[in-house]
């Protein structure tokens, strides 16, 4: 599959396999982020129910954490978009004088005149 287009989207848009794979890893490391943080989330709770006083300092470290973790995040969603929005505007711009396939052939489109 690799080098290959994917068409998807609904409209018939074609998004070259690299720009999948980008997405599936910014999807992998955004999963991955939210596993921590509800892994955080748990013991913070824990924490806050025992009422130690050492537990609850901890949870001070542990909330900072689980702030930078959102950080992440949403800057993960931010650059999915922005990549998102690059591939439709190429692929839109391609639609319109023609694409060059991963197999090197052309794809152009006829536009009728209406």
């Amino acid at each position: 599959m690799e080098g290959g287009i994917y068409t998807g989207i609904g409209n018939g848009t074609e998004l070259d396999s690299k720009v999948v794979q980008t997405f599936q890893k910014s999807f992998v490391q955004v999963q991955d982020i939210l596993d921590q943080n509800r892994l955080l989330i748990n013991e913070i709770n824990q924490n806050h129910e025992s009422k130690i006083p050492d537990n609850l300092s901890r949870n001070v470290g542990l909330i900072r954490e689980l702030n930078n973790n959102i950080r992440r995040v949403v800057d993960l969603y931010a650059d999915l978009s922005s990549n998102f929005s690059r591939s439709m505007e190429a692929s839109s711009e391609g639609e319109s004088a023609g694409t060059l396939k991963s197999d090197g052939k052309s794809s152009e489109k006829r536009i009728r005149s209406g």
